[in-house]
């Protein structure tokens, strides 16, 4: 092979490292927006319905007998997330309204296989809804429950 031959396919393949190296990547955080961006889509009628479950002390108790049945296999023990589903656990869905998050679960988000919960009595829907909110966020490295940043 003739040295400028050579020198011109190093130059293509260099080029293409290099045009490979420009696609930005997708970020982990352009990926978990993506998966509580069905948060902002909850129509205002259900965001402003607060839970009437919210002031029962036996709510959350029962919410997680239900979350364990129906929820723990794609979200995770506690809510923490797993292969199949996002946490719930995350900042996004701890500050969300409990009427969005009852919005989310009666109507589902069918196209990331979350199931739709219509035909789950309303009151449980609640209670799973009173379980999320009683975990909080979960702790980051380097910082402790109750730290304020």
């Amino acid at each position: 092979m003739k040295l400028g031959t050579l020198a011109g396919i190093s130059a293509l393949l260099f080029a293409g490292v290099g045009v490979l190296g420009a696609i930005p990547a997708k970020t982990e955080t352009t990926e978990q927006e993506s998966v509580y961006a069905e948060l902002a889509k909850a129509p205002e009628k259900y965001r402003n319905k607060p839970n009437p479950l919210a002031n029962d002390r036996n709510a959350a108790a029962a919410g997680r007998v239900l979350f364990e049945e129906h929820c723990e296999d794609c979200h995770g023990e506690q809510a923490a997330g797993g292969k199949k589903a996002p946490s719930l656990r995350a900042k996004e869905v701890q500050e969300a309204t409990p009427g969005t998050l009852f919005w989310i679960l009666t109507n589902g988000v069918v196209r990331k296989k979350m199931p739709v919960w219509s035909k789950l009595p309303e009151p449980q829907r609640w209670q799973l809804i009173s379980y999320i909110k009683s975990l909080g966020p979960l702790e980051t490295a380097g910082t402790k429950s109750g730290d304020r940043p």
